[in-house]
């Protein structure tokens, strides 16, 4: 593995780290800062804000990487991060996080960046080994950072956002002394509307009539899967009065579970069951564990479900499985782009529904988020009815 790549990955890890150090305590936060107890549609907004800040300027960046070469954005991007998280850290008004977790999406956008560092320096043989190893960096930075966010946390509100500028601080210098460029910049690169549009590869992707179901199924999960950014943190201390450090354990073994899941399941699962049956049960153990949590009156529970929410993990793989089978190798590109806008989506409109939703029953049963995330999952079954396990060969039908 060569110094670049180990650089980038290490980047991406510490990235994940940063961000995951927030979760457990932004509604404490948030009170804290506000004086305020009722915090969950701004908590709703705070991250809705951030995914669309993260979705918006993900192709800017990626145009500015073509135009100036990607190591001068991805040190420009860091060193706003690092900027960003410590003026947070200090922040004595509440507008002032708001702005601040709407530049810190800005900033996560350079997400774009390492990808496209990570095309340059790989083979196309090697590539889907090499994003393998950045989703699973990613992963475990998800993990370890809601941990530590947690303990600091417990120490002081503001720790997690130092601790956050300190690991953007390292990152920078990782990039300013040891990651090489990858792409010198080209001054053809320019700014269009359609380089720019974060909208267009959907209006791509509706040409394909065998792909519209699975395209609604799959922004079904993924809003689903925002309700436990959303409302895990809220729930956890309104329900069971978890502090920090309980719910950034919970979280840690919530991705902990569903990591091993995906990586060691997923494949027997299908071989076994198929892509469609692998969906099915995936999402019927997830729903059991929700429906669980939702008449939970111990804490303990939170964390013995946290195998079951991972069983449910199977289902998204799965799916995308099922998805790369409707059209031919030329276009999975671009198919892979369409997923990532649903997921953006999806993560943007998620957050505000289940805060919303919260806020109306955290008081008489906070339980009650998990029953309305069950409802909006099942609006997947009927669209599972016409679904295909084959390869459907499909073509573009303007060609």
């Amino acid at each position: 593995m060569n110094k670049a790549l180990v650089v980038i990955l290490a980047a991406v890890m510490l990235d994940a780290i940063g961000i995951g150090l927030i979760f457990p305590i932004l509604p404490a936060l948030l009170r804290d800062v506000g004086h305020t107890s009722d915090i969950s549609i701004l908590l709703g907004v705070m991250l809705a804000l951030y995914s669309a800040c993260q979705f918006l300027f993900s192709p800017i960046l990626g145009v500015l990487s073509d135009r100036f070469g990607r190591r001068p954005v991805l040190l420009v991007s860091l060193a706003g991060a690092a900027i960003d998280y410590l003026i947070m850290a200090f922040a004595p008004h509440l507008w002032m996080l708001v702005i601040g977790r709407a530049i810190a999406g800005v900033t996560s956008a350079n997400m774009a960046v390492a990808t496209a560092y990570i095309t340059d320096i790989t083979t196309e043989d090697e590539r889907a080994q090499r994003f393998g190893l950045f989703h699973a960096m990613f992963g475990v930075g998800f993990i370890i950072g809601p941990v530590i966010g947690g303990i600091l946390g417990d120490w002081w509100l503001h720790a997690p956002f130092l601790a956050a500028a300190i690991l953007n601080g390292v990152n920078f210098a990782l990039a300013l002394f040891v990651l090489p460029e990858s792409r010198p910049g080209k001054a053809d690169a320019r700014f269009t509307w359609e380089t720019l549009n974060p909208f267009k590869p959907l209006a791509w992707a509706f040409n394909f009539k065998a792909l519209v179901p699975l395209m609604a199924i799959f922004l079904i999960l993924n809003f689903v899967g925002t309700v436990y950014g959303t409302a895990w943190a809220q729930f956890s201390e309104d329900q069971f009065a978890f502090s920090g450090l309980t719910i950034g354990l919970s979280l840690g073994a919530f991705g902990v579970f569903h990591a091993l899941a995906q990586a060691f399941l997923t494949g027997p699962a299908v071989a076994r069951l198929g892509e469609r049956w692998a969906l099915i049960v995936g999402m019927a153990f997830e729903t059991g564990a929700m429906l669980t949590l939702a008449f939970a009156g111990h804490g303990w529970l939170l964390f013995a479900m946290a195998p079951l929410f991972a069983l449910g993990g199977i289902g998204m793989p799965a799916l995308q499985s099922l998805t790369t089978q409707q059209v031919d190798s030329d276009r999975q590109g671009q198919l892979q782009g369409v997923l990532a806008s649903i997921v953006s989506i999806a993560s943007v409109f998620g957050p505000l529904l289940f805060s919303a939703i919260y806020a109306s029953v955290r008081h008489d049963w906070p339980g009650m988020i998990w029953i309305v995330a069950i409802g909006i999952y099942c609006l997947a079954l009927p669209l599972m009815i016409g679904i295909r396990s084959s390869p459907a060969a499909a073509k573009n039908p303007a060609e």
